[in-house]
């Protein structure tokens, strides 16, 4: 790659999706410079040729862009005010990508206490899963100031197949709760649909390909179906963080007065899936609650 002003990129949060950001912008050629508050996480970035920080602070003085991959809003709030923050050591021209699904009022904090030191903040969570990622094919759903977005875009068209610019701050949350939404009723929907069909007496693997090829699939269905199939649930995105997106897509809808009965209606299944102990497999695990509950036909 060639010399820009975004050689130098950050990384918060090391997780499934951080990691495999990791990879993608190491592999351009790119510098790449992270902290995780789980030390095991930061010695394989360092093993995969990264900076080891110590600090979420030492990540953003050593970067120009900063992409946050968090799991809440606790963690987002410790990352950009806590000690050692990436607000103590901001400088002007330094954006930070937020990467999270997380409620508004969250992000306008960060971004204010990252204002305050001089830095921009971007809302621009993305749409896909760590599969997805690591195959840079991640759609981000960005939103904040034109110039920041430009100043990112560089970097996020390393780790992604699309950037879509939104508008304002706070547009690309509001469309990544709408993709959420379906996301989470697909999940449960194609764990149904594989435990009637498997019931029923058909071959799972033909399920995923008949139904694949007709109107009754989706994203969800093809790429959780082979998981299904081989009952292996790598997390390509945790069970239990869709408790998280499903409270935080609820409220926002309810703040709106919009009725969303089918997102409802999910949310106890994935809360009896985590109280079973399969928060930290891949959401198509509901297949086994959904199959432990199925009975033996009379």
């Amino acid at each position: 790659m060639t010399s820009t002003a975004t050689d130098r990129v950050g990384l918060v949060g090391l997780g499934i999706m951080g990691m495999a950001y990791a990879r993608n912008l190491l592999a351009a050629g790119l510098r790449v410079a992270g902290f995780d508050v789980v030390p095991d996480l930061v010695d394989s970035l360092s093993d995969l040729g990264g900076h080891p920080a110590s600090s979420n602070a030492e990540v953003a003085q050593s970067s120009d862009v900063v992409l946050v991959a968090l799991p809440d809003a606790s963690a987002l709030h410790q990352a950009v005010s806590g000690p050692d923050s990436l607000s103590e050591a901001a400088h002007p021209g330094l954006v930070v990508v937020e990467m999270s699904t997380l409620a508004l009022e969250d992000k306008a904090r960060a971004r204010e206490a990252l204002a305050s030191a001089g830095a921009s903040m971007l809302d621009a969570p993305v749409s896909g899963t760590g599969i997805q990622a690591a195959a840079a094919e991640i759609v981000v759903y960005a939103s904040g100031e034109r110039a920041a977005i430009e100043r990112a875009r560089p970097v996020l068209d390393v780790i992604a197949k699309a950037t879509y610019e939104l508008g304002e701050f706070g547009n690309g949350s509001k469309m990544k709760y709408v993709a959420n939404l379906l996301v989470s009723v697909h999940n449960l929907a194609t764990a149904e649909a594989f435990v009637l069909g498997t019931r029923a007496g058909l071959d799972p693997r033909q399920i995923l390909e008949v139904i694949s090829a007709g109107v009754g699939s989706s994203r969800i269905f093809e790429i959780r179906g082979p998981m299904i199939i081989d009952d292996d649930y790598p997390p390509a995105a945790r069970l239990r963080m869709f408790l998280k997106d499903i409270d935080v897509i609820g409220e926002f809808g309810r703040s709106l007065h919009v009725p969303t009965p089918l997102l409802d209606a999910s949310l106890p299944w994935y809360e009896e899936a985590v109280e079973l102990g399969l928060g930290d497999l891949d959401a198509a695990a509901l297949t086994r609650l959904l199959a432990a509950k199925a009975r033996t036909p009379d």
